[in-house]
């Protein structure tokens, strides 16, 4: 009989990005106040690096 082999355990997925690896950030302009608009623009997640999986320290 073979012996089995364990599989692999899923990674656990990143909090900040829910594991998509990229977050939304608020278009912001003028130079003084730097006013926000309704846009959005896509940004990589700085706490995975756009991975989608949660850091090994668990932080």
């Amino acid at each position: 009989m073979a012996t089995r082999k364990n599989a692999k355990p899923k990674p656990v997925s990143c909090p900040d990005c829910d594991g998509r690896g990229e977050t939304s950030e608020t278009v912001r302009v003028g130079v003084r106040k730097g006013r926000a608009t309704d846009n959005r623009q896509a940004a990589l997640c700085l706490t995975c690096l756009g991975t989608g999986e949660a850091p090994a320290g668990g932080e």
